[in-house]
């Protein structure tokens, strides 16, 4: 079983992918097809010559874009793209041509030879494509495409004579196949001007010297500088250095975030005022930016059930058309005896209605209107640090009612920090460490220089705070850890003890008023470690997990959209009930085991609606798997690698404030193709409508269909700009 890929080049609307889709898989041997119309990306699966499925699309009338390794061209101008295509310039031949006979025919009711037969040169150019690409659907898919409706229009409408009507219908359908394929072309390109924010080429750092290389040649090992202002050309490491990057195209974050040796950087996010050097970690097409094109461009071929729907109804609705039409034609002459040909030159008859009603029902408005916002909307998230696996997880976040939260490296930092400093005789006692007091300083300093060879979470946090501020750590001897009572040290000589609350208890007396502030900590689910030295109790440090400083004003935005916000954790219900006040979420469910939060997502799924699950993506997989929406939280580059892959939807900055701006994204989305669809249906009744009560003629039909589907399709394109609740 073989998969292959072909990008398909001369597709104006979604009906030309679907017409190329359902022609490859009637080939023998093909056993999946699948053409995505806003990547031009066809994957089909099975045993079948390469050769036999490039034949089947050009005998469609569509050609195979040859393979290119190169960044995409900026989009053409309109007047660019019209030229560039023979179809397209017949067509605007082709207006010039039926222009005369719009304004002296159809508007002055002037009558000529000669405006006469310039419509029909027009049609004379326009109409054989259009007619050809009718007839190779018919021929290999055995069916009725919109291209065979107008032409069947175009011939009636040459029968009766209505000769200027003729090649109007055909020209003004010839130019609005052509303006969509242009506005879907802008639209495709949104997606792939992400490759222009990686840089063509970088400096290796070799033993002779420097040397200018094409970034697809470089290995994963090599030496980059990075010199200030640059591009960073692939994912690796900093080995020497210190700078700002701008991440924002990668994560989202609107701030420059400071890079020091050890840390990752992404390719395609933007170097600060200092140099760099740093090690390739990935090749140039594995790094987080291409990973990102391709997800996205994936994403597009996950059809949500709206854009299923649609592309159902429109796969039904051409033929229907059709015998609607036939049926208009001859039952109102063999029924009721109305007039079957126009009875004079300003009344319609029932075949001329029928005729009408061929062009009235194009569906391509309908078509079109869902995937032009479903991929605006998928390449606005991802310029904005999220990615959406989908039209259908954009569609299942509109209706989501509840968020559930995981609180340990989601909503807080997920390590613990020191937030409280009580020290004996402390002269400027404080609950923050920023408090500085000779007491605090030396209290910072003796369990620090105990605790600086351990790799405990709760020991980095204490010697993280001594050296933010700056204070230098003695050597530290006969360091030792007591099993189940703390750690201990010499240090200056004298022996010091860290230990729990319960420990000094049993073995190192202190006074009251520091036993109640160690049992106050701990019902506020803080972990408070007291310090001795020669034997007397010197102070208490307090350590705690921390709340993030932008997870307050994402629950708070949240709650304004009208989401109901649930945390969960495995923690203490004291320590959640702490962390839940910080945040002012809606409900805390807390002792949670991962098959736990797992049950809490499924029972609120019942209670609730649609919930989301926003965890790290790892010890947090079933409860994502268990939501209607599993969002994943990117912290690192391994991290955020791993959470694109298993995610519906990844917050690539780390910043849980993107998710009400993918909420509010997804519930624009899904305003803008509910109008767009209403818009596109009411067009076509009003004007069936007006056919059938005599008052519509097909060029005025066409010419509204055209509207319409630029429209929609403007419509559907203005997400491309959305911003709303993008905090920073």
């Amino acid at each position: 079983m073989n998969n292959q890929q072909f990008t398909i080049e001369g597709m104006d609307c979604p009906e030309c992918a679907r017409a190329i889709e359902r022609g490859v898989a009637r080939l023998e041997g093909v056993t999946a097809c699948r053409l995505n119309f806003t990547t031009a990306r066809l994957r089909v699966t099975g045993d079948v010559d390469p050769t036999v499925v490039m034949n089947r699309v050009r005998e469609l009338g569509y050609e195979i874009a040859q393979a290119t390794e190169t960044k995409p061209e900026p989009p053409p101008t309109l007047l660019r793209f019209m030229l560039s295509k023979r179809e397209t310039q017949l067509a605007l031949i082709g207006l010039i041509l039926v222009l005369p006979g719009t304004v002296l025919h159809e508007l002055l009711r002037w009558e000529a030879v000669w405006i006469d037969a310039l419509a029909l040169a027009a049609l004379a150019l326009v109409g054989p494509p259009i007619a050809l690409k009718a007839w190779r659907a018919l021929r290999a898919n055995r069916e009725l495409s919109i291209d065979a409706l107008m032409s069947i229009a175009a011939v009636g409408a040459v029968i009766i004579g209505a000769y200027v009507e003729a090649g109007l219908v055909m020209v003004l359908y010839a130019i609005g196949e052509a303006l969509e394929g242009y506005t879907a072309s802008r639209a495709r390109h949104a997606i792939r001007s992400l490759l222009e924010l990686t840089p063509p080429t970088a400096t290796v750092l070799l033993p002779e010297g420097e040397r200018i290389v094409p970034v697809a040649e470089l290995q994963i090992g090599d030496r980059l500088l990075i010199r200030p202002g640059e591009r960073i050309p692939v994912d690796g490491t900093v080995v020497a250095g210190s700078s700002l990057v701008n991440q924002a195209p990668i994560t989202g974050e609107s701030r420059l975030i400071e890079r020091n040796a050890g840390d990752p950087l992404f390719a395609g996010t933007m170097n600060g005022e200092g140099s760099l050097e740093m090690r390739v970690e990935r090749l140039a097409a594995e790094s987080a930016i291409a990973r990102m094109i391709r997800l996205v461009e994936e994403a597009q071929e996950r059809r949500a059930p709206v854009q299923r729907f649609v592309d159902r109804f429109a796969r039904i609705y051409t033929p229907l058309v059709v015998i609607l039409a036939a049926l208009i034609a001859i039952v109102p002459p063999l029924v009721f005896g109305q007039p079957f040909w126009n009875p004079d030159p300003h009344t319609f008859g029932w075949f001329y209605r029928g005729l009408a009603l061929l062009v009235v029902a194009c569906p391509c408005a309908l078509v079109i209107s869902t995937p032009v916002s479903l991929v605006s909307a998928l390449s606005t998230a991802a310029r904005h640090g999220v990615l959406i696996k989908g039209g259908a997880y954009l569609e299942t976040l509109a209706r989501v009612t509840t968020v559930a939260v995981d609180k340990t490296g989601t909503l807080t930092s997920g390590k613990p920090a020191v937030v409280g400093l009580r020290a004996v005789g402390c002269t400027a006692a404080s609950e923050a460490p920023i408090g500085h007091c000779p007491a605090c300083d030396e209290l910072l300093v003796l369990a620090g220089a105990v605790e600086h060879r351990s790799e405990h979470p709760l020991a980095r946090a204490i010697v993280s705070a001594a050296t933010s501020r700056g204070l230098a750590l003695p050597a530290a001897e006969q360091v030792r850890a007591l099993v189940g009572k703390g750690v201990q040290g010499i240090v200056n000589g004298a022996e010091v003890l860290i230990g729990s609350h319960r420990v000094f208890d049993q073995t190192l007396s202190h006074d009251e008023q520091h036993c109640l502030a160690a049992q106050r900590d701990s019902q506020l689910g803080r972990t408070p470690l007291m310090v001795g030295v020669g034997g007397e109790y010197r102070g208490t440090i307090t350590v705690a997990d921390t709340v993030r400083p932008e997870s307050r004003s994402a629950i708070s935005t949240l709650r304004q959209q009208g989401l109901h916000v649930v945390m969960l954790t495995g923690d203490d219900p004291a320590t959640a009930k702490r962390i839940a006040g910080e945040l002012g979420v809606n409900d805390t469910r807390a002792g949670l085991l991962p098959e736990d939060k797992a049950q809490a997502v499924s029972d609120l799924r019942r209670s609730n609606g649609a919930v989301a699950m926003v965890g790290d993506g790892i010890n947090d997989a079933p409860a994502l798997a268990s939501a209607d929406v599993g969002i994943a939280i990117g912290t690192d580059a391994g991290g955020t690698t791993q959470a694109m892959e298993t995610a519906d939807i990844t917050l690539l900055g780390g910043d849980l404030r993107q998710l009400p701006f993918a909420i509010a994204l997804s519930r624009a989305t899904m305003r803008t193709i509910a109008a767009n669809v209403a818009f596109s249906i009411g067009i076509k009744l009003l004007f069936i409508a007006l056919v059938l009560a005599g008052f519509g003629t097909m060029w005025m039909a066409v010419l509204a269909d055209v509207g319409a589907s630029l429209l929609v399709t403007l419509n559907g394109m203005r997400l491309l700009g959305f911003r709303e609740l993008r905090q920073a």
